[in-house]
This record gives structure tokens, C-alpha cells and sequence, in this order.
């Protein structure tokens, strides 16, 4: 899914569910556009649901019409992602963000390898997704930010798919705190060296 957008110039909605209404307005909405999407989990949404409840869902609601990849979100415990793998999850993007870099790049192998036996593809992050408010500082911003060259090496290290990187957007419980200042020369040159 993701190759074909890039290649076409095109973006892939995700979708974090957690319940039926979601998935069916969700999948209804896609195939309306004629869109691929991204149904998301979030290792919350699996203690709620339940991973056997909610990808027996996703998987009755893509009836074929769209491509629909289904997404561990956000996970961060070995326990959820061999779960989502267990379960026909499609993609799992690790969040070792948190930790320090060599901790980072080994989950994130192990993961890779989790994935690999099972046919899904690993989206993995490095830096950090924090809300940048206005008052934040240029250097407190930077430091912030995925560095594009350690993004490189980190995406050479793993051999993950995808990679979630810091460039100043704001989301979660930040996405209604300040204003969002994309840095769009950082992405353009993270992409350049990923």
C-alpha cells in the first residue's frame, strides 16, 4: 500500500478503532473514496476489545472492495506484537522511541524478524512525537526533531519498512496545544537519505 502511494504521490489514511461503529464508518468511508486504508490498534484499544474481537472485525469489514492493512499502533510490548502477528495483523510499528538508541535498534531487529516470519511489514519510530508549543525554544524545537543522518542509519540498522519520524507535528493528547510547525526541508531530506 504505502509503495504504491509513494510512487503515485499519494497519501494512506490511518485509522486508530477500538469498536464496530468505528470499523464500519471507516471502511464505508474508504471504499466510498476508492481509498486504501490503515485500520490502527493501539495496545489501549487491545485491552479494551480484545485482539481476537477487534482483527475478526477488520478482517469481515475488508470484503476486497479496498486494500486495508491492519495496524498495531504504537506498540511497545513484545506481548502486543506477537499478539497483532498471531491475530493477521498486516504492519506493526514499534515504538521504541523512549529508549535509547541501541535499545531502540534492537527491538526494533527483533521485531523485524517477528514480522518477517509472518509477512508483515514494521513501521518503527525514532525521535519524538511531543507537542512543540509556541513558547518551545528553536534549539528545544531541534532537539526534538528526528536528525535526518541518525534516521539513515537507524532505517540501514533495523530493515524496517517505514519509519516514523519527529517533524514538528502535534498529535494525541498535544494536538490541541499550540500550533503544529512542520519542519518540511527536515522530511524532505530524511526521505532523500531513507
Amino acid at each position: 500500500i504505502l509503495v504504491r502511494a509513494r510512487a503515485k504521490k499519494y497519501a494512506i489514511p490511518a485509522f486508530n478503532i477500538n469498536n464496530l461503529e468505528f470499523i464500519k464508518a471507516v471502511i464505508a468511508a474508504a471504499e466510498k473514496m476508492k481509498s486504501p486504508v490503515i485500520i490502527q490498534t493501539s495496545e489501549g484499544a487491545i485491552d479494551y476489545a480484545g485482539i481476537e474481537y477487534l482483527s475478526a472485525m477488520i478482517k469481515v469489514a475488508a470484503t476486497g472492495k479496498i486494500p486495508v492493512a491492519m495496524h498495531l499502533d504504537h506498540g511497545k510490548d513484545l506481548k502486543y506484537v506477537k499478539a497483532a502477528l498471531a491475530n493477521g495483523y498486516t504492519s506493526i510499528m514499534l515504538d521504541g522511541s523512549a529508549l535509547p538508541y541501541a535499545e531502540n535498534v534492537a527491538l526494533t531487529k527483533k521485531v523485524v524478524a517477528l514480522a518477517r516470519a509472518k509477512g508483515a511489514s514494521v513501521e518503527a519510530e525514532i525521535g519524538a512525537l511531543a507537542g512543540i508549543e509556541d513558547y518551545v525554544t528553536v534549539e528545544e524545537r531541534d532537539a526534538a526533531l528526528t536528525d535526518p543522518d541518525e534516521a539513515a542509519k537507524f532505517s540501514s540498522e533495523t530493515g524496517c519498512d517505514s519509519l516514523a519520524v519527529a517533524i514538528g507535528t502535534s498529535h494525541g493528547a498535544y494536538k490541541f496545544k499550540g500550533k503544529s510547525r512542520l519542519d518540511i526541508e527536515r522530511l524532505k531530506k530524511i526521505a532523500v537519505l531513507v
